[in-house]
């Protein structure tokens, strides 16, 4: 009898899962059995006769789009104008977004917004036809190469705050403000139970925990504590994610917030997501994922007032496709409310490591600037090597 490849392959994951467990349980106080079953939870059943979704636009009026012209969300507006979903762009540069969109598609209304302002942006929610939900995706980390990691960064923090103060703090509080006497976004289930839908779905970052663990976590989990943004956590701005994240869950409305890892055109697009709880998650994800998944968080109840990462295994030979849905690995999480245990997060600490690139797979040795192909070659990154990285802080304006 002939064994496939992909059959050994999979027997050889079952059994580096299996070991990794029975490191953690006989060395770690910290993981017991009930974690285990926290960990894999049984989602509730489900049956073919479980209607499909609809399609997305019939189930918003309107999407608003903060950060409509950025990397990441000129791909979602895209997507959304795709699927006929009509989207009010809210943008700092209307000659900007009218040369990035087509200002004839009468699905699209571009609007001048200053998101430093709590007034301006319940306006552009509220007026004109207004929107019944949105996506922020004002700001995150890239590593496009014709930038340096620092301007990028440093531009990053420069439309991250004003005057006033964060954007994140002001602009995406604001927007669950203005949704949250809306009338709420349902969807119905096979068994004619109406479940809630996100009203705002947020893009932030993996790690914006990770400054503030303890040192003893930090050392336990180096993994990801240890990787250069964490480490060198530029003008804080982990922190103001950190910030804007908690503004939003304390907004009133129903909300999605999404960490992806570190966003990477050059990573296999179209390639399988691997979601997790405890901002443990390290690696890569095709930016054109992410904005597939942050649409589909629009249409997927299961992800509504939940907080989780996302890295994606590369599609190789089509063994890793996207799953068809969303919803089945998004009702394993815990929502924000439950809370993830110490004890969850750091099993799938283990097993997300096992996940990472390259060959070292040891993230927490990288410098600024290298990658994971050359950490395997023992080359230098664009920006020297580790702790000694030439990087000019110079804060935008």
């Amino acid at each position: 009898m002939m064994i496939r490849p992909s059959t050994i392959a999979a027997l050889a994951a079952l059994l580096s899962l299996s070991s990794a467990f029975q490191t953690l349980s006989s060395t770690t106080p910290h993981i017991t059995s009930s974690s285990f079953t926290t960990l894999f939870s049984t989602p509730p059943e489900r049956t073919s006769e479980q209607p499909p979704k609809p399609p997305l636009s019939t189930l918003v009026k309107r999407v608003a789009v903060a950060g409509a012209t950025g990397r990441t969300g000129k791909l979602v507006v895209d997507k959304l104008l795709s699927q006929n979903v009509p989207v009010l762009a809210l943008v700092r540069d209307t000659d900007k977004a009218m040369s990035t969109f087509d200002p004839t598609n009468e699905l699209l209304t571009i609007r001048k917004t200053d998101l430093g302002s709590k007034e301006d942006v319940i306006a552009a929610i509220q007026t004109d036809g207004g929107a019944d939900c949105a996506m922020w995706c004002a700001t995150g980390f890239s590593d496009a190469p014709d930038q340096s990691i620092w301007t990028k960064i440093s531009a990053i923090f420069g439309f991250a705050t004003n005057k006033q103060g964060s954007i994140d703090a002001v602009g995406l509080p604001a927007l669950g403000e203005a949704l949250a006497k809306s009338p709420k976004r349902t969807l119905t289930t096979g068994s004619d139970k109406s479940v809630p839908l996100p009203k705002v779905v947020m893009l932030s970052s993996a790690g914006v925990t990770r400054p503030d663990w303890t040192d003893e976590k930090k050392s336990a989990l180096e993994g990801c504590a240890g990787i250069p943004i964490v480490r060198l956590n530029p003008f804080g701005i982990l922190g103001v994610k950190k910030q804007s994240e908690e503004e939003l869950r304390n907004c009133g409305t129903e909300y999605t917030i999404f960490r992806p890892g570190g966003l990477n055109d050059k990573w296999p697009k179209n390639s399988r997501p691997v979601f997790s709880q405890g901002d443990v998650a390290v690696g890569r994800i095709n930016r054109e994922d992410v904005a597939s998944i942050l649409v589909d968080l629009l249409v997927t109840p299961e992800a509504t007032g939940k907080t989780f990462e996302g890295v994606s295994v590369a599609n190789s030979d089509g063994y890793y496709p996207p799953a068809e849905s969303l919803s089945v690995a998004l009702d394993r999480l815990v929502l924000d409310k439950d809370g993830v245990s110490e004890e969850v997060a750091r099993a799938t600490y283990a097993i997300m490591q096992q996940l990472l690139p390259g060959e070292k797979q040891a993230a927490a040795e990288l410098a600024m600037g290298q990658t994971y192909e050359q950490l395997d070659k023992e080359e230098v990154g664009r920006l020297g090597k580790k702790g000694t990285e030439e990087a000019p802080l110079v804060k935008t304006s």
